[in-house]
């Protein structure tokens, strides 16, 4: 491929030739590299320079483009697989980021690429060739046989990329990867229309994403982006319509294997016209694209993803048997787009011919048989189960009383679908059928798909409508924050990222150890003695990497909690939860998230008693703790209090349904005291139903049966504690030890005959019982829907509108109104009221305070410098009673500040004074001009030089020889300034070189008055804390809020002494900032790019400077306090540097590195020379640093060792301080003292550097882990 292709393409071919290269191309092969559009820079193609982020200069087109509903006479092209009609950005500011772009993009393949180094190369050209634009044509009328049939290209732009690697941070010896993709784009237009043609030839896809540069040290691939976009279409940022192609690495994977026109790997799509065109369209030819949507108004997300989204097994891909017979079928378009953004619901069955009237081929296994299941190609594997119709997040159901379209046969579709098998993407793989007695199919989620068909047709044309699809763009706050969202052609789904698990709503990081905090309350019989308990505690821990879990119930009455003793359910429930997965098999937590209901039902033998208990977890707190409230209630049996109860090692099967799972089981326990041992048992139902997304086909994969292995079985009660404890440790896999099958309930492999809007509820055996859903009513085998707004069965309160929808319904707020929290309940559009604007306040004149607004219709008051009070009462601070003046100097006190005056006889500022001389001597300015008077004999000529001086006898910064127009400038000695000597008629700008004299009075710069005491300043969250000392105790009961900074997460903070600013970390802005310690000051940032995980910071107040460390770009840099200057300092041997302490007296930075292989504490010069290895031994996490200016002593905290120690910066004198820390982050020295924020106390801990015994603590109401810490003194350490 690195030569030109020209050799290999001949004049263009006459008619009966073309017709032969048509017949080739309708091959159901995929497309060799040699077919690609030809170029090179024989051909006239341009080269695109080497790098990782290049773009071409404006190509000047011949014929303007056409996109979208503008006119281009520009385009760019890029490295990173990307074409525009403006020049591009930064490759940080859109490759790394979600599609669409806010600029307009053609992207056949938007990843983050890197030619450097010769590999590869990216080709472009304007094309107006015969055989170019010939061949392009053809494309363009195979896929859109009725718009695009009379369609003749003038021009043609081809962009090509060859053997193009992706971006590589560079490692030590790590040769650069061998996977390289070749892809080309065409576009090709005439006066009225653009079409696009994207080419991905054979196994010239080899790698599927990239991963981002700024990932925080997270290993995400982030699927290549493939699509058009409008970019921003107005002044307000709105963005325009935009189609996307992919969002997963499979959906970029049938990039080559699949098409859109008949070949694999090409694929083509109507981008611009001069007739209405409000978003892309695709061609539909054999990609089953067909079911093209409406598209959703501005600002509304419609993703196009689920076109390649279709997980596909080998053994289905490019298969075709050329011998097959052929079927004719007519062709069809999508209907034109309306406006927004699009969606394309691609079923990728198999290709069809490029010639529109040629036959195509099917897979394998399909037969002939006339009716629909005969033509079904199942992918149904064994183990998975049958999806139904959706009732969760993100549906769309068909519009009320649109009467869905007949099956093939002439029956009712939504009936007889129950039946077909499963497709992966939640739709029936169907071959396309011919005849035009046949309607359009109703997908498996009961839509109705839009199709254009030809006018020859008599097949009638039904359309979908988008208008309820819930989409990413509005609801992507539902998804966790660890979650991506992704739009699909019913809906949209919420995914945990990588190394997260859950179900998307919910997710928690692998291998972390959990918590779970819950209530538990019951009314028990036990023997015949009732007992009740409400609300009593219950916490769980799981260490999520080996299964373990562990839980204890407190405060439950004795009898109750003894013969509470045998239900292992009740903690066994976070054993199934968070259950160590084995390979391909997945825990509870994976399907159900943190919301579900946990139904359990015990009988214990042979008394027969009964009891249920329900658990309804009720999602994650703000500490990602599950929350959980458990009921029992009915008889258990009595066990005496000497008695223990010991539970064997079971295992259970676990039977998976929609939104269901299933579990029956009979356990045996023994009850023991002394010599006697009793054996006892009892059968357990269990029922667990959770909401799924049934829009992504990823969830039809889980096995229909699990089988949870529990290995160690623990229960205890202390009667000195009052806890029921259990623990238990979980395996959950593939069921083993099977000899014969077991015969599986319909409710499991989708046999039974409840009706598509029933739940199926498996009972004993093979028996079952339906029930209609939520929203329908009837016997379960014939179920209708529920008008709400008729029935008044609803929730939409005043100035809201109840709209009826199957199985259930919306509410619309009226005019002028807007949702409240519940989603029901309408409230008026009403911004908060601002009580600093609108006067309604209560603070001082505006002349003595400031009213500070918080943004919820609350404010504060504050005293402006120079007056003292509340706020809402200031007095004026009267300083001339402080004596600020000097004493040969007048005070004069005025509102809200002061000034001094020299009496007579001094001279000065008035904060100094000296007696003024009784005469002034003469200055050299005064001598020299009185000598050259004198030889002048008093009057000079208009031609000779005379001396000009200022009152205070300084010569004038310019000077001009007697009265002509030969000037210059002089310094404060008279001296002549090189340069500056001038031409006649031109002035000098002449700069003083001595400060003008002082204006009295003149008011003192700094008149509010010095700060008075030590505090600490912490991060936590979102906030910083201010927290003062007395001495060295901690004044907890003074303790406030400096600063709230919501949507930040601040980590790193120090305080610059000298202008009384605090300066602090934000890893979730990625930026620095700083802010005045004086009453509402605003924050400034001052460093708010090139960075990902500012964490540690550092200033030095002498030489105004600031260091920092970044975590994920594993750094440390330096910048001026105001952000400038910046430099990075250290990028390489570092792996998690966090901490950073510098002593700006001798002029050495101190830094930690918490890479697990090798921790180390490093120091250098400020200015980054002679970096060494400080402490490398004995260290496990050096989280906090600390360097304190009097001791001299740098001290670190240790997560790790659990250690508080010193060192003194030659290496000498460590010393461990305290050894039995809990988790601390970052600490500070003062006094006596060290101050440590802690993970495990949430918390500010004091400890005493001589004694080294905890001597305070300080635990702020907001629970929430503390993160940097910094004393304020009330002046400079070092300095007076």
């Amino acid at each position: 491929m690195r030569g030109d292709q020209a050799a290999g393409w001949p004049a263009p071919p006459p008619p009966p030739l073309l017709l032969m290269l048509l017949l080739l191309l309708s091959r159901a092969a995929a497309l060799h590299p040699s077919e690609l559009f030809p170029y090179g820079q024989s051909r006239g193609d341009q080269l695109l320079q080497e790098g990782d982020d290049e773009s071409s200069a404006a190509v000047k087109l011949t014929l303007s483009l056409r996109f979208y509903d503008a006119q281009f006479s520009d385009l760019y092209v890029g490295t990173n697989g990307i074409i525009s009609t403006q020049d591009f950005p930064r490759e940080t500011q859109y490759v790394d980021d979600d599609f669409p772009t806010d600029f307009p993009a053609i992207a056949p393949f938007l990843a983050d690429i890197d030619t450097s180094g010769g590999r590869g190369r990216v080709l472009y050209r304007q094309d107006t060739s015969p055989g170019v634009l010939g061949l392009a044509a053809s494309y363009v009328r195979t896929g859109f046989p009725l718009s695009g049939a009379h369609f003749t290209p003038t021009h043609a732009f081809l962009a090509t990329w060859e053997q193009v690697g992706a971006y590589e941070e560079a490692k030590r010896g790590a040769p650069p990867s061998g996977e390289l993709n070749t892809f080309q784009a065409v576009l090709a237009s005439d006066e009225f229309d653009t079409y696009a043609l994207f080419l991905y030839p054979a196994n010239g896809l080899q790698f599927f994403g990239t991963r981002p540069k700024e990932s925080y040290n997270v290993q995400l691939q982030l699927p290549a982006r493939v699509g058009f976009c409008r970019g921003e279409v107005d002044d307000l940022n709105r963005q325009g319509p935009y189609f996307s192609l992919t969002s997963t690495e499979q959906s970029v994977k049938n990039l080559y294997q699949h098409s859109n026109l008949g070949i694999p790997g090409v694929w083509a799509f109507h981008i611009g016209s001069t007739s209405p065109l409000d978003n892309v369209r695709p061609a539909t030819i054999g990609g089953d694209l067909s079911k093209a949507r409406p598209s959703a108004p501005l600002g509304q997300s419609f993703s196009h993803a689920v076109a390649l989204e279709d997980d596909y097994t080998q053994d289905t891909l490019d298969d075709y048997d050329e011998n097959e017979e052929e079927i004719e079928y007519p062709p069809s378009e999508p209907a034109e787009a309306s406006n927004g953004h699009s969606s394309v619901d691609v079923s990728l069955g198999e290709s069809s011919p490029l010639d529109p009237h040629t036959k195509e081929r099917r897979l394998q296994g399909e037969t002939d048989a006339p009716d629909l299941k005969g033509r079904v190609k199942s992918s149904e594997q064994p183990g998975t189960r049958v999806p139904a119709p959706p009732e969760t997040e993100g549906d769309s159901p068909a519009p009320p009383g649109e009467a869905p379209p007949p099956s093939p046969e002439g029956g009712a579709g939504p009936a007889d679908q129950d039946a077909l098998p499963a497709h992966p993407g939640g739709e029936a793989a169907l071959p396309n059928y011919p005849g035009p007695d046949h309607g359009p199919h109703l997908g498996q989620r009961g839509q109705v798909v839009g199709v254009e068909d030809d006018i020859s047709s008599n097949t009638e044309v039904f359309t979908y409508n988008a208008a309820n699809k819930e989409t990413c763009e509005h609801n992507h706050e539902r998804c966790s924050r660890h979650a991506f969202c992704t739009d699909y052609a019913t809906g949209f789904c919420c995914h945990c990222q990588s190394r997260f698990y859950g179900n998307g709503k919910q997710c928690l990081p692998e291998g972390a150890p959990h918590r779970v905090n819950g209530k538990v309350s019951g009314h028990l019989l036990v023997g015949h003695t009732p007992v009740h308990f409400t609300d009593v505690d219950l916490h769980a821990y799981v260490v999520g990497n080996d299964g373990r879990a562990y839980t204890a119930i407190s405060h439950i009455p004795q009898p109750a909690a003894q013969a509470l003793l045998p239900l292992t359910p009740i903690g066994g429930l976070f054993g199934w939860l968070f259950a160590l997965e084995k390979p391909g098999w997945e825990n509870g937590f994976s399907l159900t998230g943190a919301t579900f209901i946990h139904d359990v039902e015990v009988t214990f033998y042979p008394g027969e008693e009964r009891v249920r208990i329900t658990q309804t977890a009720e999602g994650l707190d703000p500490e990602n703790y599950l929350s959980i409230k458990t009921n029992i209630q009915g008889q258990v049996p009595y066990i005496p209090a000497n008695f223990s109860a010991h539970v064997a090692p079971y295992k259970e099967l676990y039977h998976y349904a929609d939104s269901a799972v299933t579990c029956t089981s009979t356990r045996t326990y023994s009850l023991m005291s002394g010599a006697i041992n009793q054996t006892q048992t009892y059968r357990i139902h269990q029922n667990i139903t959770y909401q799924v997304c049934r829009h992504a086909p990823r969830h039809w994969a889980v096995p229909v049966t699990q089988q949870l292995n529990v290995d160690r079985v623990f229960a205890l009660y202390s009667d000195e504690e009052k806890v029921l404890r259990f623990a238990v440790t979980n395996q959950i896999g593939p069921v083993e030890g099977d000899s014969e099958p077991t015969p599986v309930n319909p409710c499991y492999d989708g046999s039974h005959t409840c009706a598509t809007t029933a739940r199926c509820h498996p009972a004993t055996g093979v028996d079952y019982t339906c029930e209609c859903a939520s929203g329908y009513q009837g016997d379960g085998r014939n179920c209708v829907d529920v008008n709400e707004c008729a029935t008044g069965f609803h929730r939409c309160g005043p100035n809201s509108v109840c709209v009826n929808l199957l199985g259930s319904y919306r509410c619309e707020c009226r005019s002028g109104y807007e949702f409240a929290d519940d989603r029901h309940t309408c409230i008026l559009i009403t911004p908060p009221p601002n009580p600093c604007e609108d006067g309604h306040h209560n603070c001082a004149p505006a002349s003595q305070a400031r009213c500070i607004h918080h943004g919820d219709g609350s404010f504060s008051c504050a005293c402006l410098p120079g007056y003292a009070g509340d706020g809402h009462r200031c007095t004026d601070v009267d300083e001339c009673s402080e004596n600020r003046c000097h004493p040969s100097a007048t005070c004069s006190n005025t509102p809200g500040s002061f000034s001094c005056r020299c009496q007579p006889g001094y001279y000065g500022d008035g904060f100094q004074c000296t007696p003024e001389p009784t005469q002034r001597p003469r200055t050299v300015c005064e001598r020299w001009r009185e000598s050259l008077l004198e030889h002048y004999g008093g009057t000079p000529r208009d031609d000779q030089y005379v001396p000009q001086c200022d009152d205070l006898g300084h010569f004038t910064p310019l000077q001009c020889h007697g009265k002509s127009d030969f000037c210059w400038c002089v310094d404060q000695d008279g001296r002549e300034v090189q340069g500056t000597r001038s031409q006649p008629g031109i002035t000098p700008a002449c700069i003083p070189t001595v400060a003008p004299p002082t204006v009295r009075p003149t008011p003192r710069p700094d008149v509010t008055p010095p700060p008075v005491g030590t505090f600490l300043l912490y991060a936590q969250g979102q906030q910083i804390g201010h927290l003062p000392l007395n001495g060295t105790r901690l004044q907890k009961d003074m303790a406030k809020t400096l600063l709230s900074l919501h949507g930040s997460i601040v980590v790193g903070i120090d305080y610059d002494c000298r202008e009384r600013m605090v300066y602090w970390t934000d890893v979730a802005g990625r930026t620095i900032s700083r802010a005045s310690l004086e009453p509402g000051a605003e924050p400034e940032m001052v460093v708010n790019s090139g960075l990902i995980s500012p964490e540690g910071l550092a200033i030095d107040h002498f030489r105004r400077t600031m260091y920092w460390t970044d975590s994920g770009l594993d750094k440390i840099e330096r910048a001026r306090l105001d952000g400038s200057e910046r430099r990075a300092l250290f990028h390489t041997d570092l792996v998690n540097p966090r901490a950073i302490a510098v002593d700006p007296i001798q002029g050495n930075l101190y830094w930690t590195d918490w890479n697990r292989e090798a921790p180390k504490i490093e120091m250098s010069s400020l200015d980054g020379e002679n970096r060494r290895i400080l402490v490398n031994k004995d260290i496990g996490l050096p989280n906090g640093l600390t360097f304190d200016p009097f001791s001299k002593l740098l001290c670190w905290a240790d997560a790790g060792t659990k250690k508080l120690e010193c060192i003194l910066p030659d290496g000498t004198g460590r010393r461990v301080i305290q050894n039995n820390l809990n988790y601390p982050f970052n600490i500070v020295s003062y006094a006596d003292h060290f101050y440590h924020t802690d993970w495990r106390r949430d918390g500010v801990i004091a400890v005493n550097r001589d004694t080294g015994q905890f001597t305070d603590e300080y635990l702020p109401e907001q629970r929430s882990h503390l993160y940097g810490i910094t004393a304020v003194y009330p002046y400079c350490p070092g300095r007076k």
